[in-house]
């Protein structure tokens, strides 16, 4: 079977995203690779439809069994036999499983990394593996975000099968931990797909210095704007998530918190209610959100600073993975960052997890486009702003920064990019330190070149120039900075640099009391592009989907998600053959749920 023509007939769409096509080909011919995709942008079809295409059975290493329920449910309403062998499966059901493996009739089989290991020597020996793919492959990585050591001897695949393809993903791997990931996984000569990190439906926004009052109106105010939309509000400490949650409860909304201190029960029962569509909002802690593929939530809002870049991007993720546009909100304050900086100091990990958490303060407390420090911070060079942020949509003053980006630059250069974030102010301003004299650093032509500006607004200008992308940073190596290829454009004349003003006079407190009699008038005036009242016909169908989901015990976003709903309303095909063609709707849905859908839509144009 033909790649697009499986494409359409199981998953429905009519052409590959970005990649898709020459991953699956890779991976076709046998061969290893790494997959760096963002959340929603289409990892799991990378895997599943060579799934479909080869003979035997795709096994995928997956880290919760929440996740792994939601995806082999995905596949099965797509007419994918899969299964997912855990704790939770019965010896019958685990003799079934080995039955149709087989016999070659399931495709897909998600595996733990702990029951993995288990199964080397009886099961995986008894089947044909067609292909080995890793998800959240970052959880290998000590410098990834989410580290398990469990996710360590994967190693073992190669051992044990050395010609069966190995596919590792995630949505959030920085240069250090790409290369960590081959190097733990055994990778063989693979090549790295690295598509883009941005998803240009997200909207960027952050509110520093807000009091709890403030927040919480704000909050308040924010949910309104999204009627009848899922979201997720994640909290640093159980404490604020209750509180949140009982605040919202109070002014009318369907919340429940979660937390790591709620039973096992508790949380699988949240967590089952917000799939189903039977809770709004979940206000939780870092403990949510991994195991969750729920693809119609909307919004997501940070009421305190993440820890790290890698775990804001990864929360954010979890809006808009069906592609239809969301708003993202960070709440940054100085008490958030405080505790975070002493939870850091005492982690086993002190130094890289500080050197994270400053990268995260840099992104909250910047005043240039937001969408490019996120980018830059995972290589990626993205040289214009992206319009859909809170910095471009009130830009502030700026002014070409060329010459004082080419002076940091020159200085990075012809030190060797041996030097780190303080030495290289200190060789901008003149600075007479030993270590400065012993490495020859004073000999240099740019040392001093910056000596009519202060150190205060030095550090400043650089952090813009690392959100940019100009330079970064080799956490593996000792911290030193590294000129990018968008640096030495401007470095050696190509481009011009526009850099902010500073304006020292603004404090966070000033702000704050100037804008609090208008936090709430002025915060919501402008409607994201392309957001539009649900009209008539799609509550309709959203209301048969539910239905639909409640008879078969699935949840409603895997009957069909909200983006292919809204062009059904907006299309609104009358017949089977139009109901066909689209985007989302394969041949196994057409014929389950065609009719039913195709009468409402009529009832509706009487």
């Amino acid at each position: 079977m033909e790649q697009l023509e499986a494409l359409k007939r199981y998953f429905g769409y009519e052409e590959f995203r970005p990649l898709q096509k020459e991953i699956i080909e890779h991976v076709m011919n046998g061969q290893d690779a790494l997959v760096l995709m963002p959340t929603g942008g289409g990892k799991s079809l990378c895997y599943q439809l060579p799934a479909v295409l080869k003979e035997g059975t795709t096994v995928v290493i997956s880290p919760l069994i929440s996740l792994m329920k939601d995806q082999v449910e995905s596949l099965r309403s797509n007419g994918i036999v899969a299964y997912a062998l855990n704790s939770s499966n019965d010896e019958t059901e685990y003799f079934q499983i080995l039955r149709d493996c087989r016999t070659r009739k399931t495709k897909i089989l998600y595996l733990s990394p702990e029951r993995l290991l288990g199964e080397l020597d009886r099961l995986l020996k008894e089947i044909k593996i067609s292909l080995f793919a890793v998800d959240e492959a970052h959880c290998i990585s000590q410098w990834g975000h989410d580290f398990r050591p469990e996710y360590t001897r994967l190693y073992v695949i190669k051992e044990q099968f050395p010609d069966v393809p190995l596919l590792a993903l995630t949505a959030t791997a920085d240069k250090i931990t790409q290369q960590d990931i081959i190097q733990q996984l055994s990778l063989r000569e693979p090549k790295i797909f690295l598509t883009s990190y941005d998803r240009p439906n997200l909207y960027l926004e952050v509110k520093r210095g807000y009091q709890k009052k403030d927040k919480d109106a704000t909050v308040l105010h924010f949910i309104e704007r999204h009627p009848n939309e899922c979201g997720i509000i994640y909290c640093m400490s159980r404490k604020t998530t209750e509180q949140i949650c009982s605040f919202l409860i109070r002014h009318g909304f369907n919340a429940a918190p979660y937390h790591a201190e709620l039973s096992n029960q508790l949380r699988d029962k949240v967590q089952t209610d917000f799939i189903n569509d039977r809770i709004q909002v979940v206000c939780a802690t870092i403990a949510f959100g991994m195991g969750i593929d729920k693809s119609n939530v909307h919004w997501v809002i940070h009421y305190n600073l993440p820890k790290s870049i890698e775990n804001y991007y990864q929360e954010i993720g979890r809006a808009g993975r069906d592609g239809m546009p969301c708003d993202t909100l960070l709440f940054y304050s100085v008490s958030d960052l405080i505790v975070l900086q002493k939870m850091a100091n005492e982690s086993g990990q002190a130094i890289m997890n500080m050197e994270k958490l400053a990268r995260m303060r840099q992104y909250a407390e910047a005043n240039i486009c937001r969408r490019r420090i996120l980018l830059s911070y995972f290589g990626e060079t993205f040289d214009h702003d992206c319009q859909h942020c809170d910095v471009c949509k009130n830009p502030p003053q700026r002014f070409d920064g060329t010459i004082l980006v080419q002076k940091a630059l020159s200085a990075i250069t012809r030190s060797e990019e041996q030097i780190g974030f303080r030495m290289l102010i200190d060789i901008l301003r003149g600075s007479a330190n030993k270590e400065l004299y012993d490495k020859g650093y004073h000999q240099i032509k740019t040392y001093g070149a910056g000596r009519d500006i202060s150190a205060k607004d030095w550090n400043d200008y650089l952090l813009q120039m690392l959100n940019m992308g100009f330079f970064e940073i080799a956490y593996n190596e000792n911290n030193n900075l590294k000129v990018t290829e968008i640096g030495k454009r401007v470095l050696y004349g190509h481009e011009k640099a526009m850099l902010v003003v500073i304006q020292r006079e603004e404090s966070v407190k000033r702000t704050t009391r100037k804008s609090k009699t208008t936090t709430v008038q002025s915060l919501f005036k402008t409607e994201m592009p392309g957001r539009e009242e649900s009209d008539r016909l799609f509550e309709e169908l959203r209301i048969l989907r539910r239905q639909i989901a409640e008879e078969q015990s699935i949840p409603p976003y895997i009957v069909m998600n909200d983006k292919t709903l809204r062009l059904i309303a907006n299309k609104r095909p009358m017949t089977l053959d139009e109901f066909a063609q689209i985007d989302g709707i394969g041949d196994y849905k057409k014929d389950k749920y065609g009719t039913r859908f195709l009468n409402v839509i009529k009832e509706s144009t009487k």
